[in-house]
């Protein structure tokens, strides 16, 4: 099997252990309590890898050529470089995909692992500065440096979304009382607010850089390729595991600190390890495709409505149904205004707010 499909492969195997990683490093503690519900939770976790395969071979169907799903298949296993679809789909569709894919991941983890941490429902990368950070980092590297390629801005993106949530953090941590929820919130807000300020004045200084940066900002997973990859694969992959792993202590957080504290547990390394894990997840994804908005905001919401309040289901669950709204976005995006492409980002909020108006205007939504 060649390379790309390899890569294919891998992403999937990436997501498809979500379930099974965090199922087995909480079996001890929740069998006895999971029972049947957990079963149920089980075979929930395979539907939704399904529903992600689906959308995975839609995202290589779809685009300016429509194909179908036996020539997607072949460009994956038996790839013939005389079919121009096969070479479309190798060429453009294969790292389009799996970066949405693993975008939408850690998009939709960071923002559950963000809303558990915080205890705010209103929590996404974007409350953390990730969103605010890696937009004027992305500017001062055009405006500054010259860089228009995605290639040479991309670490300057993911530097600045981390150095934005570490201000974030620092700001909220003074006072005897730590980094408290509120404290946390109030904190990003100023934080974001001041580096959006920043990045205005730089757009609006240079034209150039405002057109270099546009594309970007509005959020895209367009061109992309598999060698833009391949920094982020290994950093998506530890920053899902290391959530997996922090769900029960998320879940304690959420009882409020007293109680937390009470359980034997230190809130505050433990929310500093979970908010480094939120912004390497958000930080990664950002850098790629932009600050595309309502997926962290989103699909914890929907899957808190159906799983509960336990982040040890809502985390593995997020990692699947993010992929599957940020690919599903992607797809109308590519085909509602064919040949001419409409950017992931402002599909993605064009489907999030309506579907988030809907959750709080006709459901009650879970507690956090």
């Amino acid at each position: 099997m060649q390379l790309c499909s390899w890569w294919f492969l891998t992403l999937f195997m990436v997501l498809a252990t979500a379930g099974p990683i965090a199922a087995g490093l909480q079996s001890r503690r929740t069998n006895a309590v999971i029972g049947r519900s957990g079963g149920r939770l089980s075979l929930g976790l395979l539907v939704s890898l399904g529903l992600l395969g689906v959308f995975g071979l839609v995202s290589l169907r779809c685009g300016s050529l429509i194909t179908d799903t036996a020539t997607a298949w072949q460009a994956l296993v038996d790839y013939d470089p005389a079919d121009r679809y096969q070479t479309a789909i190798r060429e453009f569709r294969i790292g389009r995909t799996i970066l949405a894919a693993v975008a939408g991941a850690c998009l939709a983890v960071s923002g559950a692992v963000t809303q558990g941490i915080t205890r705010n429902p209103l929590g996404s990368p974007g409350l953390l500065g990730v969103n605010a950070g890696a937009a004027f980092a992305i500017v001062s590297a055009i405006f500054f440096g010259g860089f228009v390629s995605p290639l040479e801005y991309v670490w300057f993106a993911f530097i600045g979304a981390a150095g934005a949530a570490a201000l974030v953090y620092a700001v909220a941590s003074v006072g005897h009382a730590g980094a408290t929820p509120v404290k946390l919130a109030l904190a990003g807000a100023v934080v974001s607010a001041l580096l959006a300020a920043w990045t205005t004045t730089l757009l609006l200084v240079d034209q150039e850089s405002l057109e270099e940066a546009r594309f970007w900002l509005a959020g895209s997973v367009a061109g992309r390729r598999l060698e833009d990859l391949a920094w982020l694969l290994p950093l998506a992959a530890i920053g899902l595991i290391a959530a997996m792993a922090l769900g029960r202590q998320i879940n304690a957080l959420t009882l409020g600190d007293e109680v937390a504290r009470g359980l034997g547990q230190r809130t505050g390394r433990v929310r500093l390890a979970a908010g480094a894990v939120a912004v390497v997840l958000a930080g990664s994804a950002v850098s790629i495709a932009g600050p595309v908005a309502f997926i962290g905001l989103a699909v914890p919401h929907l899957v808190r409505a159906v799983v509960g309040p336990d982040y040890r289901w809502i985390i593995p669950y997020s990692a699947l149904l993010g992929p599957c709204m940020l690919l599903g976005a992607d797809v109308v995006g590519r085909v509602v205004l064919r040949p001419t492409e409409v950017q992931v980002g402002i599909v993605a909020a064009a489907i999030g707010a309506p579907f988030l108006i809907y959750l709080v205007r006709f459901t009650k939504l879970a507690e956090l």
